[in-house]
């Protein structure tokens, strides 16, 4: 568990500006135009449009993605009552928790009044300016009736997390516990340590998933809550039980199947854990202290399934798995409610996403080779990107099916793109990419079929429909590899090519390549020692149509494949260069930077071979180029150096390929703003141009770009390096390439191999 120092949080909490959240326009406010729209005269329109059909105001303002964070302070996260204003930091949290999770805005709102009824009364008066209202952190039993009360009279969803949120995670973790410990939850004996809010939401969520009331006991502080009891809440009253043999935490719990606790740390001990059924489900949810530590219940006895509120213990009970996505879903249909039905389709939603092979970007976050479904892994985690489209779309579909939903939803696939671009996940392009690939998977070879991240990826591709794998590598190793990672190989080839049975094909290979580079000094003894390397090997693979693309670049240094791919494949007719590009997806548009990988030094010939190359690349993914030449003067202001073969290269690009939309050499600056550039340079070809695509004048200033961006931006995708300029596809990743790098350029590669076997029937 990582140590929060008390210097640490004020620290975080204070740097900088102060608090965790801020408003940010959405409109353009720069000209005396846009401040004329943004409000008088131009914001009188959308009010009086509203005036006439308030349901409108979901077209023109934020209500439809706006929700109030509300508490008044008297339960505050271990904290207790503590007061409205303490309570602040802890309702920012939220609001961040929304954002970064769901793309909601919030207000935080704290209402300094404990009467119920003023406290529900200021609640209604405000919520016109929202789409949903999340109350957080007001204690028992007020909480009941405070929530009650707002969703019987108001029009837009209200939920309590405290309560429910806390309910639909555990119920999740519980139906799938019991389904790890191969039993049912209308049989089950369930003690719940604690009566407070929490418990009561858990308890009947429970029971309407099918639990039966008979089979539970509740103890609180005073003991097992017993139907005799003098003076029970309403909440407790429900689950009060008639038998008189049981008082104590200790006698409730002998022979149990689940204990929920939602109370104080360390009341549980080992002993009472023994003393439960047969695999047993602990959910010591207490925190930041639980009910029992995760090393006492699993020294108890090793068939326990255990859950706690902790992230630094496996199955975490986290509450940012559910409310950010039900109140997605919710506001996006502009529901009136959160009903029932609606947090039941977020359990099952949830409870579903843990049984799905887990993406690597889960398994990277928590440094482990692969998440199973099982006792150590029945909860998905909370950065798993899928649960925004999987719980949302489940909560908007129960919201109509409910009939609580004012927007239906009629096209399912293009709302869970919408989720997807809401959240940077997945944007025009990279959708492109994977469908055209779909149309025509190619045999595609992964050279380091023993690296994980690339036979994740070959597995990956395959499972998403761009490729058919072949893995170099020995077979041995590579299986032990898929099993540790828990990959399916099924329908991936495996081709070691050192293995005596591949020497007839290295022989070929061998005497193809020799013949291929006779008059260049090879020959066949020395082109079939070069066979037994995966480089070589693979690329033959492609030379011969044995395959239709292949990845390399994990662990050989460029330098060598960037030989081997001339010597093998060659450099297309009408150039005597070849290179590289990354794109840039950024909420400013698509770019395209090159050459980021190849050449370290270009002369004024390179550049123009680089410009073309670029130049055809943009086009190959259905972009008109629009081109800047880089370098740090502009248009011949320094006549030697790099400045001066940039500009040499542009002036032979004018006078050899006027049709193509290129100019330089100029600054960055000039090149991305359009104004600056035409008030100063008005002669360019790229006036009144937005320029997408950026030439660099060596590696070592295109390759520190990307990466820079690349680090220090979440927002902008980076998809490369893509070859450019080769006969056949043949393309790289970078050395630390992540799984989802590696599938987008095989998607890339298998492109690139249907334009290239088109060519071919044509010609």
């Amino acid at each position: 568990m990582v140590k929060i120092t008390k210097e640490a949080a004020l620290l975080y909490h204070s740097q900088g500006k102060p608090g965790k959240i801020e408003v940010v326009p959405t409109k353009p406010y720069s000209t005396q135009t846009d401040l004329s729209l943004a409000y008088s005269p131009g914001v009188a329109e959308p009010c009086l449009e509203i005036e006439k059909d308030p349901q409108t105001a979901y077209d023109y303002t934020d209500k439809g993605n706006l929700v109030a964070v509300i508490s008044n302070g008297t339960a505050v996260l271990g904290l207790g009552d503590i007061g409205a204003l303490s309570g602040k930091p802890v309702m920012e949290g939220k609001g961040l928790l929304f954002k970064i999770y769901a793309g909601i805005d919030v207000f935080d709102i704290e209402v300094d009044e404990k009467d119920p009824e003023k406290f529900i009364q200021a609640v209604k008066a405000i919520a016109p300016t929202f789409g949903g209202i999340n109350l957080e952190d007001i204690k028992a039993p007020e909480c009941f009736e405070i929530e009650r009360r707002l969703k019987a009279e108001l029009d837009i969803p209200v939920m309590h997390d405290d309560q429910h949120g806390t309910a639909i995670i555990s119920s999740a973790g519980l139906i799938n516990a019991l389904e790890v410990a191969g039993k049912k939850i209308e049989e089950v004996k369930i003690i719940v340590n604690g009566a407070g809010a929490s418990a009561i939401s858990c308890t009947k969520l429970y029971v309407s998933l099918g639990a039966r009331r008979e089979n539970i006991l509740m103890v609180d502080s005073k003991g097992v809550i017993t139907s005799d009891r003098p003076s029970l809440t309403e909440e407790k009253k429900f689950f009060a039980t008639d038998r008189r043999d049981v008082h104590t935490l200790e006698e409730a719990i002998k022979g149990a199947d689940v204990f929920l606790g939602l109370s104080r740390g360390n009341i549980l001990s080992q002993d009472m854990v023994r003393s439960m059924a047969a695999s047993p489900i602990v959910f010591a949810l207490a925190n930041p202290t639980p009910e029992i530590s995760y090393e006492d219940a699993m020294a108890s006895r090793p068939d326990v399934l255990m859950s706690t509120g902790r992230s630094d213990y496996p199955n975490q009970i986290n509450n940012v798995i559910g409310f950010p996505y039900i109140f997605r879903g919710a506001l996006d249909t502009q529901a009136s409610a959160i009903n029932e039905e609606m947090k039941v389709a977020a359990v099952k939603a949830i409870a579903g996403l843990a049984k799905l092979p887990v993406p690597d970007v889960v398994n990277e976050a928590y440094h482990v080779n692969n998440f199973t479904f099982g006792p150590k892994y029945f909860i998905p985690k909370p950065v798993d990107p899928r649960l925004i489209t999987e719980v949302s779309i489940a909560v908007a579909k129960a919201a109509m099916e409910s009939g609580v939903a004012r927007k239906p939803i009629t096209d399912w696939e293009a709302y869970k793109i919408k989720l997807r671009d809401l959240m940077g996940q997945e944007n025009k392009l990279t959708r492109q990419l994977y469908e055209t690939a779909k149309r025509d998977p190619k045999r595609v070879v992964f050279a380091e079929g023993i690296h994980p991240n690339m036979l994740k990826a070959a597995v990956e591709a395959k499972a998403e429909g761009i490729c058919q794998p072949i893995l170099l590598g020995n077979e041995e190793r590579i299986e032990k590899l898929a099993k540790e990672l828990d990959l399916s190989l099924e329908g991936v080839e495996i081709v070691n090519l050192r293995h005596d049975r591949e020497a007839e094909r290295r022989e070929r290979y061998a005497k193809i390549l020799s013949e291929k580079r006779a008059r260049e000094g090879a020959n066949f003894q020395e082109t079939n020692d070069k066979m037994f390397e995966r480089n070589y090997f693979g690329m033959m693979m492609v030379e011969t149509g044995d395959a239709d693309a292949f990845i390399t670049g994990l662990y050989t240094k460029y330098s060598n494949t960037i030989k081997v791919a001339k010597e093998v494949i060659g450099i297309q007719e009408g150039f005597k260069h070849f290179g590289t590009m990354h794109i840039l997806n950024s909420k400013k548009g698509t770019y395209f930077v090159a050459d980021t990988l190849i050449n370290r030094h270009p002369d004024t010939e390179t550049l123009t071979d680089i410009a073309k190359l670029t130049y055809n690349t943009v086009k190959f993914f259905n972009h008109t180029p629009v081109m800047a030449m880089l370098s740090y003067s502009n248009f011949g202001a320094d006549k030697e150096g790099s400045p001066a073969k940039v500009h040499n290269a542009i002036e032979q690009m004018h006078t050899k390929y006027p049709e193509m939309i290129i100019d330089g050499e100029m600054q960055v600056n000039f090149a991305l703003n359009k104004e600056l550039r035409d008030s100063k340079y008005p002669f360019t070809k790229l006036f009144g141009k937005d320029v997408n695509t950026l030439v660099f004048p060596n590696l070592s200033s295109a390759n520190a770009t990307y990466q820079i961006i690349q680090s220090l931006s979440d927002s902008t995708q980076v998809i490369g390096p893509i070859q450019m300029g080769l006969n056949k596809p043949i393309h790289f990743t970078d050395c630390e390439a992540s799984v989802r790098d590696i599938v987008n350029i095989t998607a890339v590669a298998v492109i690139d191999a249907i334009v290239y076997q088109k060519k071919m029937n044509k010609e």
